[in-house]
């Protein structure tokens, strides 16, 4: 969410003349052709880009899964040959090319899981951005647009961050039961995919504070701590501490999963009942209980509070508040509250359920 600008800096008093005489001229075309010419007369900076438009903001593609996003690529100026490949870059599998789409002038050809859901939408002939349809949790990330004519070649990077939340899962046995591939498989059965580092770090700069260690979507084990206390990793600075790359098959952690945005929505239906009988009220009412993704959604993009014990279909327990107050949690934060997994015949909670 947050750009850097670039900062023009060392530009002589020609220098400048020409730079401003030149965004004049192009004043009559559009932003990206002021910005090839700010971005040209950077003298000093790192090489210049002949082909493509470095981006004047760097800022993050934001948006939310099922939605659309465009990931902007502009071509400076045009040559007579020449291949524009998109890419998708695998941070876990470094040199492994993940191809999108590879297009000309005339024709596009689209590959692997995303090609089926990509585009060009050739706003103007020297847009060469990429339209990626109903996003999914797992398209965040790091995306490179390559110009490639003749033997030249130059690229430009643009990130796309799914916007979500992240929550700490736990299995009903216990702490530290998953292992790297138990942990991918229950964050999908939540509706939910296993976080990246980058998105457990904006989850702590958000105030998330959890004492166990969980499995990323790299294979490294974190937890986030924003209240250091000596049964949490000692007296140390506020941050996020690490075990590193673990065993996938051998070692066993809890799992930090992500969600978005859903399709649907989540009621709570008031009652004493026991897990069976909140599964057959959430029928009656045409939908079913909620997983624990659908209620972590629905709190951080509805603001959905309920101060009420809730069965889910994992056999949890749990009640989101987003107004914080004594009577509902007892904590000072905003979040989704757990009663853990209860005896699953206790006549006690309500329902949350999802349509």
């Amino acid at each position: 969410m947050i750009g850097h600008l670039h900062n023009l800096t060392g530009a002589d008093r020609k220098t400048s003349f020409i730079m401003n005489s030149a965004v004049i001229l192009l004043l009559t075309s559009s932003c990206f052709a002021c910005s090839s010419a700010i971005y040209a007369s950077n003298r000093e900076g790192p090489k210049k880009l002949k082909y493509l438009l470095e981006p004047l903001v760097h800022a993050d593609v934001v948006a939310r899964r099922g939605r659309n996003a465009t990931l902007p690529c502009i071509l400076r100026t045009r040559p007579s040959h020449y291949k524009v490949k998109w890419t998708k870059l695998d941070p876990e599998h470094a040199g492994q090319e993940n191809i999108i789409m590879i297009s000309n002038a005339h024709a596009f050809k689209r590959y692997g899981r995303l090609g089926p859901r990509a585009s060009l939408p050739k706003a103007h002939t020297m847009d060469a951005s990429l339209l990626l349809r109903d996003l999914e949790l797992e398209d965040g990330g790091v995306y490179r647009c390559e110009l490639i004519n003749g033997i030249e070649d130059e690229n430009v990077v643009v990130t796309l961050r799914i916007e979500g939340v992240v929550f700490p899962y736990q299995s009903e046995s216990g702490r530290y039961r998953f292992t790297f591939h138990e942990a991918t498989e229950i964050c999908a059965q939540q509706d939910g995919a296993l976080a990246s580092y980058s998105q457990l770090y904006r989850a702590w700069t958000e105030g998330l504070d959890w004492c166990n260690a969980g499995w990323l979507r790299d294979g490294t084990v974190h937890y986030p701590i924003v209240n250091p206390r000596p049964a949490c990793g000692g007296e140390l600075l506020p941050g996020i501490r690490s075990y590193g790359p673990k065993d996938k098959n051998q070692d066993r952690f809890d799992a930090f999963c992500f969600t978005s945005q859903t399709s649907g929505s989540v009621s709570y239906i008031s009652g004493s009942f026991s897990f069976e009988q909140a599964g057959d009220a959430c029928r009656r009412q045409g939908g079913e209980l909620a997983l624990v993704g659908h209620l972590y959604s629905a709190w951080r993009f509805q603001s959905y509070d309920q101060c009420d014990g809730g069965w889910l279909r994992d056999g949890s327990v749990r009640f989101p508040i987003s107004s914080p107050r004594e009577h509902c949690g007892g904590i000072p934060e905003a979040g989704v509250r757990s009663f853990g997994f209860p005896d699953k015949t206790m006549h006690l909670y309500g329902a949350y359920c999802y349509r």
